[in-house]
């Protein structure tokens, strides 16, 4: 396994907003119309994109929402515990990652608008994540929320928007 440092200069991967290091790998170059997809979108959108995520060791991926559902799939490393909060402010973990005894599994989808955010399990010093984005991304609908705005809404999940959050 490279060390993150390294695996971040292989892959090319920039730092991301949320926590992590990610590159766009894939953008479909066809489109859906604003007209066609729900209200949430201000705009048109590709179909679907994909990037590589990669979480160092002692860091996280900020609790956030996006409009389009997204897939994760486990690539390289540890295990990555993903955390989701619905709008009921139901809580639901799954660990992405490849050892099935555990309860680990490799695919992941978080529904749009729910509020997530992951970290490393364990000691491994990184995991390398893909996130399949349908309708595709744009930063446009990307809500990093703060903490106390989260916390207002969810005090029954203090512990983890204080960990998941800057």
């Amino acid at each position: 396994m490279l060390p993150a440092h390294l695996l971040v200069s292989e892959l090319e991967l920039a730092p991301h907003p949320e926590g992590g290091f990610y590159r766009e790998v894939y953008r479909a170059t066809e489109g859906v119309a604003q007209g066609a997809l729900p209200g949430r979108f201000p705009a048109a959108r590709s179909f679907s994109t994909a990037i590589y995520f990669m979480v160092p060791h002692g860091t996280f991926s900020s609790l956030h929402t996006i409009a389009s559902d997204e897939c994760w799939h486990h690539y390289d490393g540890g295990a990555l515990r993903v955390v989701t909060i619905d709008a009921a402010g139901e809580r639901r973990d799954l660990l992405l990652g490849k050892d099935y005894a555990r309860g680990e599994r490799p695919f992941h989808v978080v529904p749009h608008g729910r509020v997530f955010g992951s970290y490393p399990e364990g000691d491994a010093p990184y995991a390398l994540v893909g996130c399949t984005v349908s309708p595709g991304f744009e930063f446009a609908d990307f809500v990093m929320d703060d903490r106390a705005a989260l916390l207002a809404r969810f005090p029954q999940h203090a512990d983890i928007i204080g960990k998941l959050t800057r």
